[in-house]
């Protein structure tokens, strides 16, 4: 076999161990979340993640910023990306499940396509559309396990379920905005910056309700969760996930990223109890379709 021909072994192992990891991250803000706010979980976490990540770029040289209009486009980033984001999706997990957040967030690939058509003129193709439509029905089966008749009553899914909703198109606009800054910086640098200045955004409200008085409540799972939300979601992860991204194709990425969702769902059954009827199986399944339809977009236009 030839040498250009043979599977990347290594940046396929970390690009797969990032993306369950991220799978469980959803579990592990769920366990946390008995014990403190939200707020007081998503500032620990990325402080731990920030260190790391800090001690990595200071000993690659990878902490210098070339003027103060990229520190402020990063700064920008690490509000959208990290506060808003983070506090979106750990306030929704308060009520809603930790696999039906998974696959509400897995419809992220589908307002990207929205805001590439509404920012960049890229054109929606009748298969795109079809994979937003089929993708709409997944996600409304997943909140509604399955009885559409509580649309009309009003009474479906959890109050959470609405924030999540909202942080995929969220992610879907940071990352595209995240374009500019990428093509002039490394990920490492664009992922300390964001994450450090998105933890100063959190700080503020950290502080400003003296979230530190929860630490003493935290239990023993509840540190252990943080920790790996910290050392592994906020930091390992990224990491292999920039070094995967660096080898592979994006339609090849995204491929990858399907598998999110399930990790999250057979962790959630494993530790969390939760059940996934048939109802969210075939909304599951939709999504699937859905998104792989929509990334098939990207695929044409690498090739072009």
């Amino acid at each position: 076999m030839p040498e250009n021909t043979r599977i990347p072994v290594i940046p396929y192992i970390k690009l797969l161990t990032a993306i369950a990891v991220w799978g469980g991250s959803f579990i592990a803000t769920k366990i946390a979340l008995q014990d403190v706010s939200p707020v007081t979980i998503i500032w620990l976490r990325f402080l731990i993640g920030l260190v790391i990540l800090g001690v990595i770029a200071k000993s690659k040289n990878e902490l210098k910023l070339d003027n103060r209009k990229d520190a402020i486009e990063l700064l920008w980033l690490g509000f959208l990306g990290i506060s808003l984001h983070q506090w979106l999706q750990s306030s929704g997990l308060v009520t809603s499940e930790a696999s039906t957040t998974a696959w509400l967030v897995s419809t992220t690939p589908i307002f990207m396509a929205l805001l590439g058509w509404l920012f960049y003129r890229e054109k929606i193709s009748l298969p795109v559309a079809g994979g937003i439509l089929l993708a709409t029905i997944g996600v409304l089966f997943v909140i509604t396990k399955g009885d559409f008749s509580s649309l009309f009553s009003g009474n479906f899914g959890a109050p959470g379920d609405i924030l999540i909703i909202l942080s995929a198109p969220n992610w879907a606009l940071f990352s595209v905005m995240s374009r500019p800054i990428l093509e002039k910086y490394s990920p490492l640098k664009v992922t300390f910056y964001t994450l450090f200045f998105g933890w100063l955004f959190i700080s503020i409200q950290f502080l400003g309700t003296r979230s530190w008085t929860e630490f003493q409540q935290i239990s023993v799972a509840g540190w252990s969760s943080i920790v790996f939300l910290g050392v592994f979601c906020s930091a390992l992860a990224y990491i292999f996930y920039n070094e995967g991204v660096k080898v592979f194709t994006s339609t090849q990425v995204g491929i990858f990223l399907y598998f999110e969702p399930v990790v999250a769902t057979l962790i959630a059954a494993l530790l969390l109890s939760e059940t996934f009827g048939w109802g969210s199986a075939i909304g599951a399944g939709l999504i699937i379709i859905g998104v792989w339809l929509v990334n098939q977009r990207n695929a044409r236009t690498t090739l072009e």
